[in-house]
């Protein structure tokens, strides 16, 4: 007869490493898709208003940003408490609408530029003064499909008491 030797329990194998570059290479990947870059960064306050009947766009290329705002609290000390308007990085007057759309539009291919649309990010605790001498500056500019973002939401609660 032959005699069976006993294993010891209890000595764990070394984990393989083989796979390490591939786990790092795949969480890599993973965090290079996932990860979204703003555009703009935001100087003002901007909480958009509520509304109940939102359409999602199907291109964003061919839109320019333009928001107003109160400033926030880093940049009050410079602008003031009042509406402002923020055109691209940086916050502008009123004249200078019309030359950052014209700029933007240059900046398009030439195959949608007649398909440009301003897309006005408004604060819902705006008043309508700003926003109607951007619209003026809007149309002198010849920028005229606007569309104003919003939230999805009862609108209702849009309504200060």
């Amino acid at each position: 007869m032959s005699k069976f030797k006993k294993q010891k329990s209890g000595d764990l194998p070394a984990i393989s490493t083989a796979s390490l570059p591939d786990i790092v290479f795949m969480l890599l990947f993973f965090f290079m898709v996932a990860t979204v870059m703003r555009e703009d960064e935001l100087k003002i306050e901007n909480k958009l208003p509520n509304a109940n009947q939102v359409e999602k766009l199907e291109s964003k290329n061919k839109l320019i940003y333009i928001y107003i705002g109160k400033p926030s609290a880093q940049y009050q000390k410079t602008y003031g408490v009042t509406d402002v308007i923020q055109l691209g990085d940086k916050i502008s007057t009123v004249e200078e609408v019309q030359t950052y759309v014209n700029t933007k539009r240059n900046d398009m291919p030439e195959d949608i530029q007649d398909e440009m649309m301003v897309s006005l990010k408004v604060d819902s605790g705006s008043k309508v003064g700003v926003l109607t001498d951007v619209k003026q500056e809007l149309r002198e500019a010849m920028a005229l499909k606007i569309n104003y973002t919003a939230k999805n939401g009862d609108p209702m609660r849009n309504l200060k008491k």
